[in-house]
């Protein structure tokens, strides 16, 4: 099945590992020419390089704070000098830690504001207006099943995320009518850096082992298993295509089946 991603442009965020990565190698395997960032310009310069020997893809990279509206700005200025055209965009940071209320202080709050909401609407403000002169658009956020099913421990993810998803549902209205769809995608339990790293906290925290944390997480999803991060950019790629046209609002979890709620 051609997802007709062939001759687009896709910027995604965080894409030196983890989720990002698996994401940005998808898109440039459907055609796609692809723009990363991230923090660390060292592994965005290998990621690039890996991405085009596998793709046969040339892949444009910067360094880019993503909490800092002014280089996000610049970013994507140079995104559609170098590719006459924006097409998708694929919204990602890494998470804040992992804290119980009692132990976080405002900083912490405004620090994951800033990481994880205002990120999103610095890349919504800034790639929205060339979607809109395309008529033709996917803004695609990448946030965690934890907007449809709190996790214990992931106070601040469970609270900014969820504004997040509510920025994204208001954009999928007042943009539907310019060929623009807003969807987010919420990855459950998935074999990442970001969750080896709360494995270790939360072993820290109750003197657990890393192992035993990962196999009652396992226990807990329905598939019986940690999902793989190819799994999750399946997802993003379809909601990006042309063949996903008419989804539009959503928040789709890839998650095993781990969330409980009907919606």
């Amino acid at each position: 099945m051609s997802l007709g991603l062939s001759g687009r442009v896709a910027i995604v965020a965080a894409a030196s590992k983890g989720l990002g990565r698996a994401v940005a190698e998808e898109l440039a395997r459907e055609g796609a020419s692809v723009a990363i960032c991230s923090r660390t310009a060292g592994d965005l310069e290998r990621v690039a390089a890996d991405i085009q020997k596998a793709t046969g893809t040339a892949t444009f990279y910067r360094a880019v704070d993503v909490t800092d509206a002014s280089a996000v700005s610049r970013f994507v200025s140079a995104v559609a000098d170098r590719f006459g055209r924006l097409d998708i965009c694929v919204t990602n940071s890494g998470g804040p830690p992992s804290k119980l209320f009692a132990d976080t202080k405002p900083e912490d709050w405004r620090a994951a504001v800033d990481l994880l909401l205002m990120s999103t609407v610095f890349f919504a403000k800034e790639t929205l207006p060339h979607m809109q002169e395309n008529k033709w658009g996917r803004f695609i956020t990448i946030t965690s099943s934890a907007v449809k099913q709190p996790i214990d421990g992931l106070l601040l993810s469970n609270s900014i995320r969820a504004a997040v998803t509510g920025l994204a549902r208001t954009l999928a209205n007042e943009y539907a009518a310019h060929g623009i769809t807003v969807n987010n995608v919420c990855p459950g339990y998935t074999r990442t850096d970001r969750l080896d790293n709360l494995a270790e906290s939360i072993s820290s925290r109750t003197g657990s082992r890393p192992e035993d944390v990962f196999a009652n997480w396992a226990r807990e999803i329905p598939a019986g298993r940690i999902g793989s991060p190819q799994e999750f950019a399946a997802v993003v790629a379809f909601l990006a295509s042309e063949r996903a046209s008419y989804i539009n609002g959503t928040s789709i979890a890839v998650d095993g089946g781990s969330v409980r709620s009907l919606l």
